[in-house]
């Protein structure tokens, strides 16, 4: 079944076509000539998701889909978020985007060691996070959606040569004491947030 999955990461493609498999042929919005850029205007990973689906579906009336996915840490009030791939600025530059997570939460540390060492308990602080995807799938003109999640906690430092995005930086429960750019692809794949939800539109497309 050929796809047009709506992203030009080539880390985020080879994942997904890893995970769903041979029964699945994956191809760009560039490969169907589609090249502008969409702007992630929802407040939600739902609404993103959304929108970069319709915007391929109005441009070829293919079957398609699009994720989106956000890192949520619990100290940060749940941020990232939506604002994951923009988080230090519009340059998606994933080294500032890690570097100002793991900042805030150095100074979220300092700030509650200080209070507790003057006798006032803070509860505020806590390394836990998760990963959440969630994809909209087009298929004849309906939309369908998929969620996937994985809980872990954010690192002190990065760590890792594999993966893409905050990778280095989380480490999931999985796997503990290793982030998920220390493990291997198949690994990751087997238990990663867009692999469960890829995973489960994988089983619906099945049923067509």
């Amino acid at each position: 079944m050929k796809i047009v999955f709506a992203t030009g990461n080539s880390g985020k493609l080879r994942e997904a076509s890893e995970i769903l498999g041979g029964g699945f042929e994956l191809v760009t919005p560039v490969q169907m000539g589609i090249t502008d850029d969409v702007p992630e205007t929802g407040l939600t990973l739902k609404a993103n998701s959304i929108i970069k689906a319709e915007h391929i579906w109005k441009s070829c009336g293919c079957t398609c889909f699009a994720d989106d996915t956000g890192l949520e840490v619990s100290a940060l009030g749940g941020a990232p978020g939506v604002h994951t791939a923009r988080y230090a600025g519009e340059d998606k530059d994933f080294n500032r985007n890690m570097d100002k997570v793991l900042e805030e939460l150095a100074v979220l540390r300092t700030e509650c060691s200080m209070a507790e060492s003057l006798g006032v308990r803070m509860n505020r602080y806590s390394r836990r996070a998760r990963f959440r995807s969630v994809i909209t799938l087009i298929q004849k003109g309906e939309k369908y959606f998929f969620e996937g999640i994985l809980d872990g906690s954010i690192s002190y430092f990065k760590s890792g040569n594999g993966g893409f995005g905050y990778d280095p930086v989380f480490i999931p429960d999985e796997y503990p004491g290793k982030t998920l750019a220390d493990i291997s692809e198949e690994e990751k794949n087997a238990i990663s947030h867009r692999g469960k939800a890829l995973r489960a539109m994988a089983s619906f497309l099945n049923t067509l």
